[in-house]
Formats: C-alpha cells, structure tokens, sequence
C-alpha cells in the first residue's frame, strides 16, 4: 500500500477549535478522490496520575458533545514549542494543582488516522501530591477526584470512562501491572 498523492487541499473552516480541509486524492492504483475531508488538531496529552499512597487523580466534567458528565484523566492540548511531557506535566498541574513525582511515557495514539491528523500521548506519573491550586482555562469547569485502584477499574468495566483516548492508556495501565 503506498501514500495517496494530494491533487489539491482547500481550508473549509480555520477556527481555535476547529480546523477542517478538503482534500483532492490520486490513490496508488491511479483511482482519483475528489472529496477527502481532514480535521486538523493539535497534538494532546493525558496522565494516569497516582499519588504517593496509590490514589488516582482524575477528573469529572461535563462534555456537551455527549450530554454527559463523565470521569476523565488530566488532559489537554499541547502548545506551540512544548514537549508531550512539558505539555503533560504543565496540564496536570493547570487542572488539578498536582504535581512531582516519577513521569514516564506510557503510549501514543492516534484518535482517528482516517480522519484527525493529531496524536495523543499519555503518560503516568507515580508520587504526586498536591503543589498547588488549579488554574483553569476559561471554559474549563471540571472537579478533581482522588479514586482507588478498584473505583477506576469499576468504572473502566462499567463503561463510565467514555472518552476512548482516556480508556486505551487506562486498560493498558491495568494490563501491565496484572502482569
């Protein structure tokens, strides 16, 4: 399987939170694809936080898209000229006032290779504590939850982690250290 050749992009919408192209293809086999359509998105990142007596650090929020009020990692969109894990230990910090510890990278995916052209990258970070308060973006409004080992593996089997970027590092997380 080779690339696809691009023919021609058109920007169809360049907000903050929203960037989409057009896309005109020339596949392998020499077949065109006039309309291929790509959601341009920073890279993010996320952290399995766990403090020094093995609490989880996560998040509830509300998220409109669904309707729903979920429990969450620490998250958040990488800036310009950061690393993933400058981007998420500074995230961690922002929305949770948590901080220190050991980091290490645990994975990077992508959310949609057919269709989003960003990764996420997650990280743990064992032995933090509290350093200081949070300080939330503007349309940030989200509580933070200190959650046992066995609450967040109830509700990764129960299906209330939705958000999928947040579940596979999770999941991955309780595989290796049942191992």
């Amino acid at each position: 399987m080779g690339r696809w050749k691009v023919l021609s992009s058109e920007y169809l919408i360049r907000k903050p939170w929203l960037t989409a192209r057009c896309d005109s293809l020339e596949l392998p086999d020499g077949r065109i694809m006039p309309e291929y359509y790509v959601l341009e998105y920073p890279d993010w990142v996320n952290v399995i936080a766990t403090t020094k007596d093995g609490k989880f650090v996560m998040e509830r929020q509300y998220r409109h898209a669904l309707g729903v009020t979920a429990y969450e990692l620490p998250c958040g969109v990488m800036e310009k000229g950061e690393t993933p894990l400058e981007a998420a230990k500074r995230e961690l910090l922002e929305e949770t006032g948590y901080g220190g510890g050991e980091w290490r990278e645990l994975m990077t995916i992508s959310p949609n290779p057919g269709a989003m052209n960003n990764l996420t990258h997650s990280f743990i970070a064992e032995g933090v504590e509290k350093i200081g308060g949070q300080s939330l973006d503007e349309q940030e409004c989200l509580t933070v939850h200190l959650l046992d080992r066995a609450e967040v593996r109830r509700l990764l089997d129960e299906n209330e982690i939705c958000q999928s970027l947040m579940a596979a590092p999770l999941w991955r997380y309780f595989c290796e250290a049942d191992r």
